[in-house]
Parts: structure tokens; sequence; C-alpha cells
């Protein structure tokens, strides 16, 4: 029987959670949400049914009120290995609209980059062309040590197609991007960190803990404000300064409509913890 990462310590079995197929798990919990790529005997390979399924659970994030924060990991000793889309398009013959028509089929890192609420990644073994994309798309990375980092499709006469080419200069800048895309360079999780790669480091043993504290964490602040405050800062990113201050000054204002704001406001003067409830 398969164990997967932050199960519930009464019920260890993969059967016994809600599952959205085979190959993707979701399962809701105090407000956070765990999605689960599940085929660990291909090393999480993204193929069509999971991509199909994994774009399905994000849509449902979006629509569940109740999840404040998501963590995506995977079984096994490995995050994702790639995608059989780049075996497809290495081995087929195929025009460019049929071609665009599968990438836009595989983009599981265009479906986990729409979610509108804080998203962890526990990156529990390699992350390699696809996997990484993946990992790019979420908002806060978290690695075990002893996992590995790599886009590997120029190697294959191919380039990243799920948003490596623009999220990768985003966070570890143009000169450490180009390197690592035009080398196909496989790189560990100290350079990761170095570099800005990841938001931490730590031991296989300590990564499902550690995760579960920051999530934890941010599943206690208000929803509202979780989503706004991911807004500002992503969008404020593709701006101009100015456009990105006048940004947040429409969502600040817009959070003071909420009744969230108010109990907010409401705790703090009676010295207790807010009860939020993303309205």
């Amino acid at each position: 029987m398969r164990t997967i990462s932050f199960l519930p310590k009464q019920s260890q079995e993969t059967e016994k959670l809600p599952m959205v197929s085979d190959s993707v798990i979701l399962r809701i919990e105090e407000h956070i949400g765990y999605v689960v790529l599940n085929r660990p005997e291909s090393g999480n390979i993204v193929n069509q049914e999971m991509a199909y399924m994994f774009k399905d659970v994000c849509a449902k994030i979006n629509q569940n009120a109740e999840i404040y924060v998501v963590v995506v990991t995977g079984v096994g000793e490995t995050f994702c290995d790639g995608s059989e889309l780049e075996k497809l398009l290495i081995n087929g013959s195929m025009d460019a609209d049929y071609a665009k028509t599968l990438i836009d089929d595989f983009s599981i890192a265009t479906s986990v980059s729409s979610i509108d609420k804080p998203v962890i990644v526990a990156i529990n073994g390699n992350a390699m062309g696809q996997g990484l994309e993946l990992a790019l798309a979420c908002d806060i990375r978290y690695a075990s040590a002893g996992s590995h980092f790599g886009l590997l499709q120029v190697s294959q006469g191919l380039i990243p197609m799920n948003g490596g080419t623009q999220r990768l200069p985003r966070l570890v800048g143009k000169g450490q991007a180009l390197e690592l895309i035009l080398t196909a360079r496989i790189i560990d999780t100290r350079e990761a960190l170095r570099i800005g790669l990841i938001n931490k480091r730590v031991t296989k043993e300590m990564l499902n803990s550690e995760v579960e504290a920051v999530v934890k964490l941010i599943a206690t602040k208000g929803p509202v404000a979780l989503k706004l405050a991911k807004e500002a800062i992503s969008r404020g990113l593709e701006s101009s300064l100015e456009e990105g201050l006048g940004l947040e000054i429409d969502l600040y204002s817009l959070l003071q409509t909420t009744d969230d704001r108010r109990e907010g406001i409401q705790a703090f003067l009676e010295k207790r913890q807010p009860k939020f409830k993303g309205q």
C-alpha cells in the first residue's frame, strides 16, 4: 500500500482520501488544500490524464471558499520528473497548431498559477523539465535536501514551454536563468537556495513538518487579505512601480469593506484570535 505526504495520522492509505483521479489527489483539512501528484512508479511524470485532472483540481480550489492556502507535493521519492509531452514533441512529427494544442493540454503550471490563494510547493525529490516549471508557478518553494532541479529541454532540441523561460528569470534573474536553460545544467538544493530558486532547504525527514508549520500559520490569517496580498505582488511585478502602488491602494481600500477586516480590528481590541470567514 502506498503512502503519501501530509496524510492525517489516523489514515495513511491513499484509498481513504477523496480522490479526483488515481493520478491526482485532493484533500482539504483545516482550510488547507493538499494537491498530490500520484504517479510514483513513473517519477510523477505528467501524462494527459494527470494534466486534465490537475486543471480540474485547481478550478475546484478557486471555487472553494473554505480553502485559504494550498500545498502541492508528490508521492514517492521524486516530485515530478517531467512530462510525457516532451517525448511526444521529440518523437512525433506535427504542425505548429497541433503542437500548441498539446502544450495547452499539458500546461499544469498554468493551472496552478491560476489559483488565487497562496500556493506552497513541497519539493520531495527531483523537479525536472515541466516538474520544475510547475514548482516555479507556485508562490513559495521548500525542498528536501536531496532534490535536484533542471530545465533540460534544449538538450532535446526544445525549449521550456510551460513558463520556464518567463518565470525563472523573474525569480533568479536573467543571467542565472540563461545559464541554467542554455546549458541544461542540473543543480542541487544548495545552489538552488543560493540563487533564490527555492525559499528553504530542509532534510527529507523535516520537509513535511516545515511545510505544515508555514501553511498552518498562513491559514490563521485573513483569507481575503491573503488573496489580495498575492494579487498585489503578482500583478505589481508585471507593472511599473507607479501602477503597482496604485493597485496596492485600490486593493487596500477594497479590503476595508470586508467583514474579515472588521473582525480583525474587533479581535485586536478584544485581545483575542480573529475568526475569519473569508467575507
